[in-house]
């Protein structure tokens, strides 16, 4: 009867056909290690604040008068509102901190270099939507930080010439961070945002699986095939990877749930102390500073001392994740086999990064300022020499096959 009504279903939509494509007969290298759980985990992430989220629209009203009050209710009177709310704002850190350690693995063994380009701008694609979306969701609570933090980020954009302010007024929607704002930027984190990460997942996803998955070795599995054509060094995604994957989520679970019900705020850097109070646009908090997967940004904004080129920077940052696919001239794609320039930079860029997060959850000083400038050019160097010294270094012969 099954298999009757399977029959029924593909000759009017390819449902054996795309479960084949995508799970079954979808051969990924038999070499995976685990850096290759942050992809199955972001996709988690991911239906947890869809899930959530819906949920939280529910009792949440989109008002300058009422947001901050409804967030209350929610924690308060909703039955399980408090363990949603956890569950989605802790979800937002867990969800950085996934996409960049998937991030990692790419920078790791070369997932950008060819044919991948498309699947790593997808990637970034998705990775500029997730700040949007999260500076967006931001501003919803309508507490101190959240009210301040945006009108810190909002008005960056005045530093624009001659289009800056008329477009800073164009975003808040009125003169001032408003009810306005504040429903713009809702219709857009629960509505518009959401469509359109949900759309590059599908391409990353399809993308990725027109060009197979990168390893560790940066061997192209499809080179070497048997009589059947199906790759020597492959292996079926389902059901060995989506096993693989089941272990992954399992303790990924553990640590997510652990820090949702003992330590959901982390210590101020998940939920800010000041956005426990309502927003009051006359009194302004003593520290302004983004939530820490913003930090590093915002640290290069603040390093550099003219208001439009740190604006410039900060965006230069991000834009430059973009050509790294033509950056990088090595021969070879993973890191275990180029030489030890590109290891050396690849460590000081995420050094750099990492004290640049730091230095954008502290005030400024002019030691922590110095700093910043310092991390800065080390961050921008990475890039900037890689045509230089991933073509001048000795590489080490990379092996036909993957060697497990």
């Amino acid at each position: 009867m099954m298999s009757k009504f399977m029959e029924w279903v593909d000759a009017r939509f390819p449902a054996t056909k795309m479960w084949e494509d995508h799970l079954s007969k979808y051969y990924a290298p038999k070499n995976f290690n685990f850096f290759y759980f942050f992809g199955s985990l972001a996709l988690l992430v991911l239906v947890n604040q869809i899930v959530t989220g819906i949920w939280l629209t529910m009792s949440y009203t989109p008002s300058a008068e009422e947001a901050f009050a409804s967030v209350e209710y929610i924690m308060r009177d909703v039955e399980y509102g408090w363990i949603l709310r956890y569950l989605h704002a802790t979800g937002a850190s867990a969800f950085f901190i996934v996409v960049y350690l998937h991030m990692f693995r790419g920078l790791l063994y070369g997932s950008y270099q060819k044919p991948r380009e498309l699947v790593w701008i997808f990637g970034m694609l998705i990775y500029l939507m997730l700040m949007a979306e999260a500076f967006m969701g931001y501003l919803l609570p309508w507490g101190q930080m959240s009210y301040w933090g945006a009108q810190v980020i909002i008005s960056l954009f005045g530093a624009i010439p001659v289009i800056g302010g008329d477009l800073t007024q164009w975003i808040r929607g009125d003169y001032l961070i408003s009810g306005i704002t504040l429903n713009r930027f809702f219709a857009l984190h629960v509505v518009a945002l959401p469509i359109v990460i949900l759309g590059l997942v599908v391409l990353h996803i399809l993308a990725l699986h027109e060009v197979g998955s990168n390893n560790p070795d940066g061997v192209e599995i499809k080179k070497k095939k048997d009589a059947n054509g199906i790759p020597l060094d492959g292996i079926p995604f389902h059901p060995y990877y989506t096993v693989k994957d089941i272990v992954g989520v399992v303790v990924f679970l553990f640590i997510f749930c652990f820090v949702v019900f003992f330590f959901p705020e982390m210590g101020g850097y998940f939920l800010e102390k000041p956005n426990f109070e309502v927003a009051n646009p006359f009194k302004t908090p003593a520290h302004i500073a983004p939530v820490w997967y913003f930090t590093p940004f915002y640290a290069i904004l603040r390093a550099v001392p003219d208001k439009l080129f740190g604006v410039i920077a900060m965006g230069a940052a991000i834009a430059v994740l973009f050509v790294l696919p033509w950056l990088d001239r090595s021969p070879v794609k993973s890191m275990r086999y180029k030489g030890w320039l590109s290891k050396i930079w690849l460590l000081v860029f995420c050094v750099s990064f990492v004290i640049l997060g730091v230095l954008g959850v502290l005030a400024p000083t002019p030691g922590r300022t110095l700093l910043s400038q310092v991390c800065t050019f080390l961050y921008f160097a990475y890039f900037i020499l890689m045509p230089f010294y991933t073509r001048m270094e000795k590489t080490k012969p990379v092996p036909e096959r993957v060697t497990g």
